[in-house]
């Protein structure tokens, strides 16, 4: 009989908590299992008994929560942990995957001691390879942020790679990554030491419990209805795993979690004729699509086909997971990139092709938080694969949420709540999972897109643009331009262009922002979110004065640049209010707040049938006419005057533009150019557009898209929301002072938080950096996440970056701490310090000199109104 590779641990439990009727109490009977009854009420019930569900009741206990049930359809870790290959890797692209990673590895290190049960935990190491420069360029930008949050990493030689794994074959690498404390450990062997050290900690765990639906009342978690009775509860975390999408439209109050399982192949052989030693490192041959690992003296590898067989769109599929049908054509292109790599391996005997399912999300990426729907509501799930790996970090940051409010770590990128209802389509899902499966092992190019599911929320001007060579990105389902390729150009070329050095549309973004600093560009902005607060009284300004840092209570028609902050200070949201009357406002944030934002607004709005918040982002196209001549075309078009004198900064007033009423027009941009956002009803937005395009033209209008916009708020030092700031960044540590009602007496969330650190100082502090030593055609670009030195020491890291086709340099921003030298800790960062202090930044290991700045280099600027002193402060997001 096979060998099972990840066999569940079969032990006792002698703690009264654990309830369980696996193959380890094979004497319980049926009966018996259902005469055991659950819990009437539990302050947390949480639904999985795989890495997640026990890693998050495991980190619950240790925050002191102590009432919380466990429930597991199966046996526990029957899931998908039990096939999980085993391998523990901190190399990864996104930084808060890196801490999670990183924490799961020290956790994992120590549970056997803590627990007493044998978890398999083995340092060997990893081996990262790359067979071109573009891959090895890749893994020297990870390889640089490991190494600053104290991961020991480096570059090694294809030499080193052999004598670290000499069944290797190294003819054609350019080079690898090692690190050397990266490990292996048996995935099933760590969910149940987690779920026994969170059983002596008072937590309940039942499996062969089903959970048929949670039950909500007003929004709010009331409990969950399972095949043996009911469980009153405040809290439900859904830890499904595959089924986590079904279980969460099985709620009273449906709840998308959007996730799709797909096929997943390693194969597992006899011990080699010269048996691996158990120390041997982990290989992640990303180009060619594979990993391996030692497994008992041979081998066990997998990996990432370019063509991944989704399944179980139809829905939930049996209890327990078994291993599915082989398929050898399928696996065949692995087999040849792993016996390639192997070469030795011809001679060894396979054992078996295990087929497993694997969860993918819309984007690559895990999904944890609150639903936006059900307060109460958590989830963890859709790892991609990296269920070992992220396990531990995810289920710390989960329950942390829970228990504080908000997790330690910013964890946006993560959060359920960057989805929409669209992503939900299982349509959708079954499509885009085939492209993210591959993309897990595919070269991470800056500014890549996902090609499926595409075209599902455009602009009414969509095929206009299209058709004027408007090339394309996405953001949260919505199209939007990139730039416009001109007629002369390769379009072909620049779609297929992917590179780590200047890129190729470089030309056509400069030929766009020179239009917006000289005459006048239209950039399609329709993807903002928009929402509108109204009330009979008094009602909206009282509430929105509480939720929002800045002062609202500004005269008809002035826009207000503000943000909702948590109680620590941190921002929420980031956004523009215009107040349109006395009783209604109109909020424009960024485009990935959509859901966030609604549910934030929802759960501290009063509960007033005299205040209305509407979601109007489908009502209004917006236009935003950047340039010095944006003000000729708006007054040519409307026959009204739109000069400062008679149109002041930061002002918005409806008006008729050619033949359409009812235009919403603001004297902004969000880049600090002048000019006017048009937000216009969208059924006159193609007469609106080509009304502006036809008389812009004697004043040389253009299209412009999203890359331009960045150059031009960069260089203006504008920050923007999920990029720059996020909820674990307060104004006062982003120059945001001015947008912040501290002195003028009006509570609002987050006010003591600022006032407590106004007097105590800023641990961290916003700064723009200036490259000084670059070459932008030879040297590689900085994208984002780069380390900052200051005088030598690691200093922080960069949020975000271009090109400034004004100041002829690249531009960073990025976020500066104060390390003590002497114990790491973090000490207050003053302006003194940051203008004292010589800095680098370091891109895929190469260091390059840079200028740190507080506020913007105006002096550099061919534009110098008045409007660009005002609008400093418009940290307005995507």
């Amino acid at each position: 009989m096979l060998y099972r590779l990840l066999s569940i641990v079969q032990r006792q439990r002698t703690s009264p908590g654990w309830q369980t009727w696996s193959s380890a109490r094979s004497s319980t009977s049926a009966a018996e299992a259902q005469s055991i009854a659950l819990p009437a009420q539990a302050q947390v019930v949480i639904c999985g008994g795989g890495i997640m569900g026990t890693s998050v009741a495991y980190h619950l206990s240790k925050m002191g929560w102590q009432d919380i049930v466990l429930l597991e359809q199966g046996r526990l870790a029957a899931g998908s942990t039990r096939f999980c290959a085993g391998i523990l890797s901190t190399a990864r692209h996104s930084s808060i995957e890196q801490k999670m990673a990183d924490y799961s590895n020290k956790l994992y290190h120590q549970l056997e001691q803590e627990t007493g049960i044998q978890t398999g935990y083995l340092r060997t190491g990893s081996i990262s390879l790359a067979q071109t420069q573009d891959r090895l360029i890749s893994l020297k930008r990870i390889n640089s942020r490991l190494n600053v949050v104290g991961i020991p990493s480096e570059i090694i030689s294809p030499k080193k790679v052999a004598e670290l794994h000499p069944l290797l074959n190294v003819h054609d690498l350019v080079g690898a990554m090692h690190v050397p404390e990266d490990a292996v450990v048996s995935s099933a062997d760590v969910a149940l030491a987690l779920a026994s050290a969170a059983s002596q900690n008072g937590v309940q765990i039942y499996d062969r419990t089903s959970v048929l639906h949670v039950l909500t009342k007003k929004g709010r978690v009331t409990g969950v209805d399972t095949d043996k009775g009911q469980i009153e509860c405040q809290y439900f975390v859904n830890c499904a795993g595959q089924w986590a999408y079904e279980l969460g439209l099985s709620s009273e109050e449906p709840v998308s979690i959007p996730l799709h399982a797909c096929e997943h192949f390693y194969l597992l052989t006899r011990p080699c004729d010269a048996p691996l030693q158990s120390s041997t490192p982990t290989v992640v041959d990303a180009d060619g699509r594979i990993y391996i690992r030692n497994w008992q003296g041979g081998v066990l590898s997998g990996g990432f086909e370019k063509n991944p067989k989704p399944i179980f769109t139809e829905g939930k599929n049996q209890l327990e997971i078994q291993n599915l049908r082989e398929d050898w054509d399928h696996f065949e292109p692995l087999l040849s990139s792993l016996l390639r790599r192997m070469p030795g391996l011809e001679s060894v005997e396979i054992l078996k092709l295990v087929n497993c399912p694997e969860t993918f999300t819309a984007d690559m990426k895990c999904i944890m938080g609150e639903s936006p729907v059900v307060q109460g509501y958590f989830v963890l799930a859709g790892m991609n694969s990296a269920g070992l790996s992220l396990g531990g970090g995810a289920g710390k940051l989960l329950a942390e949420w829970m228990v504080y409010g908000y997790p330690s770590e910013n964890v946006w990128e993560l959060d359920l709540q960057r989805f929409g209802a669209l992503q939900g389509s299982r349509t959708f899902l079954r499509h885009r999972v085939m492209e993210v499966m591959p993309l897990i092992y595919d070269l991470k190019v800056p500014r890549w897109d996902f090609q499926t599911g595409r075209q599902l929320r455009t602009s009414p001007l969509y095929d206009r643009l299209d058709a004027q060579g408007a090339r394309w990105m996405e953001k949260h389902g919505f199209e939007r331009p990139k730039y416009f390729v001109p007629p002369n150009k390769d379009l072909l070329a620049l779609e297929q262009s992917k590179t780590f050095y200047k890129p190729d549309w470089f030309d056509i973004v400069e030929s766009e922002v020179k239009c917006c600093k000289e005459a006048v560009c239209v950039i399609d902005m329709s993807s903002f979110t928009k929402f509108e607060i109204t009330s009979t009284g008094d009602q909206a300004l009282e509430s929105l004065q509480y939720l929002f840092s800045n002062d609202l209570d500004v005269p008809v028609g002035h826009i207000v640049h503000t943000g909702m902050l948590n109680e620590y200070g941190g921002h929420e949201n980031d956004c523009s209010i215009a107040r349109l009357t006395k009783r209604s406002f109109f909020m424009i944030s960024p485009t990935d707040q959509q859901v966030h934002c609604w549910a934030w607004l929802h759960k501290y709005l009063p509960k007033d049938s005299n205040l209305l918040l509407e979601d109007v982002t489908w009502k209004y196209t917006a236009l935003n006419l950047i340039g010095p001549r944006a003000v000729d075309v708006l007054s040519e078009l409307s026959y009204a005057p739109m000069t400062p004198d008679h149109f002041p900064t930061l002002f918005c007033k409806e008006m008729s533009v050619g033949y359409a009423n009812g235009i919403r027009v603001m004297s902004m941009t969000h880049t600090g150019e002048p000019g006017f956002m048009l937000y216009i009803p969208i059924e006159y937005a193609l007469h609106v557009y080509n009304e502006v395009m036809s008389v812009g033209q004697k004043y040389g209008i253009r299209n412009a898209g999203y890359y331009a916009l960045r150059s031009l708020r960069i260089e203006k030092f504008f920050a923007f929301w999920g990029q720059d700031l996020n909820t674990l960044t307060t104004p006062l540590e982003c120059g945001g002072e001015s947008r912040v009602k501290l002195e003028k007496g009006i509570d609002f969330i987050g006010r003591d938080a600022l006032l407590q650190q106004k007097q105590t100082g800023v641990y961290k502090r916003l700064v723009m950096f200036i490259l000084d030593d670059h070459d932008t055609d030879l040297d590689l670009w900085p994208w984002w996440g780069e380390p900052i030195y200051r005088n030598g020491k690691y200093a922080g890291k960069t949020t975000s970056s271009a090109y400034s086709y004004t100041l002829e340099r690249h531009v960073c921003l990025g976020y500066v701490h104060n390390f003590s030298e002497d114990s790491g800790e973090e000490q207050v960062v003053t302006a003194d310090f940051i203008n004292r202090g010589e800095y680098e930044i370091d891109i895929a290991g190469h260091r390059f000199q840079a200028k740190a700045k507080l506020y913007p280099v105006t002096s550099f600027f061919t534009h110098k109104r008045r409007k660009d002193d005002v609008e400093l402060s418009d940290f307005h997001g995507k």
